[in-house]
């Protein structure tokens, strides 16, 4: 849109420093040509004043796979859907992340890091928010984003802290006279700290922490302790992370009875003494689960119906809030399906008339160049050296040089009316693939909340018949 003003700046400079020297029918067509710029320049404006942009005092966090937004407001509130909104980082090349020019998602601008995966809400522009959804995050998605509306001037920074965490796995290894306790857990970011805790919540000492990061970024942590016989504790093993305020923990319980030695005799007779009275009691209580078999058949097949019945009603209310979901949905891509038709018609207007003005600038070119063929003629003819013919020289030579000038101002003109229509052409184009794109989203929207829509019928006639059952 800057290119738009410049060009329309130049343009309007170059015509009215010629306009006194040629004839008024061809004045009322630059004129004419000059509306095509102030057209544009309306366009671009909208109301100014003093606005401050509002950000997040503290960073946003997120972990990697979720879905997050990036606060951004103007306040006093108001609506820039036809203005510039940008979103960038300076870190990146290039550094736009989500760029927005008079209502239009440039999306040739926009760093391939974060293709279909941006967004603005067209309702919430109205009221001054430009805040940016950003999808499925990624690591590489953590650093300082701005945001930024040229037309006020207005700009803030959101920082954006990436996060991953996995719960710790504590393996035993049982040795003859002590235990190794080994604590592991991988997919951090950033780099965690793990720390062992007992039953009275004192540390203990341990091996040094390994930190291992992987090629995919992410941290594996790992550290062992060791029991030595006798000893019978609850060890705690904790991962933190402090920036992204995680904490993992795994628990464990070590008993002194797993250092017993079993190879001598009583111990033997003991256990033999403990199978016979097992099997005993295994009898018994066969014999009395089966006299309590068919009660509990009933009890069961009751219980099941009940929770039957609440996961029905559970994945109905599911499927009621996905059908919500979808439906919201579906009216923020009618809105952008609307507005892009809109802009993609006033484009189509545009290139329109700057074709007739391309036009009328080459029918204007071809009568001055039949002009100047005439006025070359005729100063061939008036070679003779005499004061008359060099008085007639002397004027059609002015009219020579007048008719060069005019000439150089259309060429130029229609350089610049060629440039317009070439770019409307490619925001046309731009414009086209956006409105293909949302017109598929809307059929897979549609496509899906009939069959939401389907499901929720088929659990509530399941719920009624399970209902009239019981």
């Amino acid at each position: 849109m800057i290119h738009f003003t410049l060009t329309a700046t130049v343009w309007i400079t170059v015509s009215l420093s010629v306009t006194s020297r040629m004839t008024p029918i061809k004045n009322k067509h630059l004129l004419v040509l000059n509306h095509v710029v102030f057209v544009l320049l309306f366009l671009t404006q909208t109301c100014g004043g003093q606005h401050q942009m509002i950000g997040p005092t503290q960073p946003v966090v997120a972990m990697i796979g979720d879905d997050i937004t990036l606060p951004c407001h103007l306040e006093p509130a108001v609506d820039v859907v036809d203005l510039t909104v940008d979103w960038s980082r300076t870190d990146l090349k290039p550094r736009s992340v989500y760029v927005r020019r008079e209502g239009v998602e440039l999306l040739t601008e926009q760093n391939p890091l974060y293709t279909g995966r941006t967004s603005l809400s067209v309702n919430k522009l109205q009221c001054g928010d430009i805040s940016l959804k950003l999808s499925t995050v990624k690591l590489s998605d953590a650093g300082t984003y701005k945001c930024l509306v040229p037309k006020f001037n207005a700009e803030t920074v959101v920082m954006l802290a990436v996060g991953s965490v996995s719960s710790p796995v504590i393996e035993l290894t049982n040795a003859k006279n002590e235990i190794m306790l080994e604590c592991k857990s991988n997919g951090w970011y950033p780099e965690p700290q793990m720390l062992w805790v007992y039953s009275e919540g004192k540390p203990i000492s341990v091996e040094p922490t390994k930190n291992v990061r992987g090629s995919d970024g992410l941290y594996t942590v790992s550290s062992k302790v060791t029991v030595e016989k006798g000893q019978s504790y609850s060890f705690t093993c904790k991962v933190q992370q402090k920036n992204i305020s995680q904490i993992k923990e795994a628990h464990i319980h070590v008993s002194g009875d797993l250092f017993m030695v079993q190879s001598n005799t009583a111990v033997h007779i003991i256990i033999n003494l403990a199978v016979c009275l097992i099997s005993i009691g295994t009898a018994v209580i066969l014999i009395w689960k089966c006299g309590q078999k068919k009660t509990k058949i009933r009890i069961h097949d009751e219980e099941e119906n009940e929770l039957h019945q609440t996961e029905m009603e559970e994945k109905s209310q599911r499927e009621c809030e996905e059908k919500k979901r979808l439906e919201d949905e579906l009216q923020n891509n009618e809105e952008d399906l609307k507005h892009i038709r809109q802009t993609i018609e006033k484009l189509m207007e545009q290139k329109t008339f700057l074709k007739n003005q391309r036009e009328k600038l080459i029918t204007l070119l071809q009568e001055d160049k039949t002009e100047m063929k005439e006025a070359v003629k005729k100063l061939e003819k008036d070679k003779a050296p005499t004061f008359d013919k060099d008085k007639k020289m002397h004027k059609r030579g002015d009219k020579k040089a007048n008719l060069e000038k005019r000439t150089e101002v259309h060429e130029e003109l229609l350089k610049m009316t060629e440039k317009l229509m070439e770019e409307t052409e490619n925001i046309i184009i731009q414009m086209t693939e956006r409105k293909g794109k949302l017109e598929k989203d809307k059929e897979q929207i549609i496509k899906h909340l009939r069959e939401k829509q389907r499901n929720e019928r088929d659990l509530e006639e399941t719920l009624r018949e399970t209902s009239e059952k019981h």
